[in-house]
């Protein structure tokens, strides 16, 4: 087997995104700041490097296995995602469908209840992360937030908060689900 000698991957850095790293032997602290807000966030390993210059952010791995290949684009992705988000930010659209009992929304501090879902006298609960922007507009919810990350666990806690059990899923098809995933706001 043939070893690469170097493995890299570049993002580019827009104009008005300005991306810190401080290194701390293996760990790597990266802050993204942008005109949506600021990221932080911490990358480990004992041979993966992260540069910043000429308006890029370089993941560099050299003499890497197949793993370390792997996670360099893996961490060039999550930075990726950390520029779009503090530029663009992340929007999650999710839309409530109901057909036995009319499903009601409400927020109250950093969570959502969900009230009268299958006919249930106690509302569900859905943790709302924090940097999360929730919007209830009719039967649509909007999630947004800097942190991809973030939005899409929110949301995921909502499509779980109506998971339905011991029950047929193709009669039974209440809930509150993703419909689409955007960058931008």
């Amino acid at each position: 087997m043939v070893r690469v000698p170097l493995v890299e991957k570049a993002v580019k850095i827009p104009e008005d995104v300005q991306v810190n790293v401080e290194n701390i032997g293996d760990k790597f602290k990266v802050a993204v700041k942008g005109p949506k807000g600021s990221i932080e966030r911490d990358f480990v390993h004992d041979k993966l490097r992260i540069f910043v210059g000429d308006g890029e952010v370089r993941v560099i791995c050299k003499m890497p296995r197949k793993k370390d290949k792997a996670l360099v684009g893996t961490w060039a992705s999550h930075i990726r995602n950390m520029v779009n988000g503090v530029k663009h930010g992340f929007t999650y659209h999710m839309r409530v469908v109901y057909s036995h009992f009319p499903i009601k929304l409400e927020l109250k501090g950093n969570e959502l209840l969900i009230h009268n879902f299958m006919g249930e006298r106690w509302p569900r609960r859905a943790k709302i992360l924090e940097g999360v922007k929730v919007e209830i507009k009719g039967k649509d919810v909007y999630l947004h937030g800097v942190n991809i990350e973030v939005v899409g666990q929110t949301a995921a806690n909502i499509e779980k908060a109506t998971r339905i059990k011991n029950k047929d899923p193709r009669v039974f098809q209440d809930g509150i689900y993703i419909v689409e995933r955007r960058l931008g706001e």
